[in-house]
């Protein structure tokens, strides 16, 4: 199977989106069949990919450099075309991907497009207004598409109540041989916490639709160590709203799976994610979760099982949930075992398996309805 894989974000970008379509192309290469990846170009060295990868021109969002946005090309339409794709896979698709959606639907190719990115959170965050803008360009730009896929219940049932039609589940994968309890490090340990505190961490980006000056009251409790790794333009405010954590910046790859692993909870504070990755990969590192009641989470986390979910941007909830795991050792470390045993099968294998499936899906209803 020939698929043109169409996203707003691809690596050396560090995000969900840019993971999940590596992730994608991975798991189409390893399986025998042809994918071509088309993204905007990043200022910096290509990371390495799987496939091929086209970039078009694109220009840094103001105010936030690590976010680019393509710029009119006609490479994508060309690329698209010479790759003689079956499917096109659209990733997150906002500015680029709409242009894929187009390029798409005037060669006849089926498209499928893979929901990420809460828009309305995002514009309610930055402009406290704009919510039905964004849906419906959202809409306009699902329902153009032969199948969309939601990575969560939350977000599938937010898309069919806005008018999106033709929804399906599909969720992430983890890898759970790189992110496991084993990498726990008790020299990092002493480095981070050279007290003995309890080491909560916050792992993602650090922007205002993340929240994590929610943090704020944990920083406050006796014997703990916050630690926060990620980057940024909130990342200033929050080092002085966050008195006492440790910034660690940027970290990927195995030395992100080593920090995870040091850490005794994971706290994740944004009330407006799709799915939510690092909340798995915190799972899969044997970590309890504090986490929002509200959207990837409710998926993710089991209430008072493999973690605690709390009101969303409620930081006395967020204090109070962490303050009852760090007094009792043995409920973490219970939390914890089902974490990873909950996201042991949850491989980037079986669900790039799913996503294969997705496409014949649509694939042999192009061909009925064509009939």
């Amino acid at each position: 199977m020939r698929v043109v894989i169409v996203t707003e974000s691809f690596p050396p970008d560090v995000n969900g989106v840019a993971h999940c379509a590596l992730q994608t192309a991975r798991h189409l290469a390893a399986r025998g069949h042809d994918p071509l990846v088309i993204a905007p170009a990043v200022a910096g060295p290509d990371a390495d990919a799987p496939c091929p990868v086209v970039r078009v021109p694109s220009l840094p969002l103001p105010g936030y450099p690590q976010v680019r946005v393509a710029l009119p090309s006609r490479r994508l339409a060309a690329a698209l075309t010479a790759h003689r794709a079956d499917v096109v896979h659209l990733a997150s698709p906002f500015v680029l991907g709409v242009r894929g959606m187009g390029v798409a639907a005037r060669l006849g190719l089926p498209a499928v497009a893979v929901y990420q990115t809460d828009l309305a959170g995002y514009a309610r965050t930055y402009m406290g207004a704009g919510e039905n803008t964004a849906w419906r360009r959202i809409r306009t730009v699902h329902t153009a598409a032969d199948r969309t896929l939601a990575p969560s219940s939350a977000a599938l049932r937010d898309l069919e109540e806005h008018g999106v039609p033709r929804v399906r589940l599909w969720p992430r994968g983890v890898d759970t041989a790189r992110f496991r309890p084993e990498l726990r490090d008790e020299s990092l340990r002493r480095e981070l916490a050279p007290d003995g505190e309890t080491i909560v961490g916050y792992v993602g980006r650090l922007a205002p639709e993340k929240c994590v000056e929610l943090l704020s009251g944990v920083c406050a409790l006796p014997g703990v160590k916050v630690v926060v790794v990620g980057d940024g333009p909130s990342g200033p405010a929050l080092q002085n709203s966050l008195p006492g954590a440790v910034f660690l910046g940027r970290r990927t790859g195995d030395d992100l799976a080593r920090i995870f692993a040091s850490f005794d909870v994971f706290a994740h504070t944004g009330p407006y994610e799709t799915f939510c990755q690092t909340v798995q990969e915190a799972m899969a590192c044997g970590l309890p979760v504090v986490a929002p009641a509200a959207g990837g989470p409710l998926d993710l986390v089991d209430h008072a099982r493999t973690g605690l979910l709390v009101p969303p941007h409620d930081a006395d909830a967020v204090r109070d949930a962490v303050a009852a795991l760090v007094a009792d050792p043995a409920r973490r470390a219970a939390y914890g075992r089902a974490a990873r045993a909950t996201v042991e099968g949850r491989t980037w294998a079986a669900v790039g398996d799913q996503l294969l499936d997705h496409y014949t899906e649509v694939l042999r209803e192009r061909t009925a309805v064509a009939a």
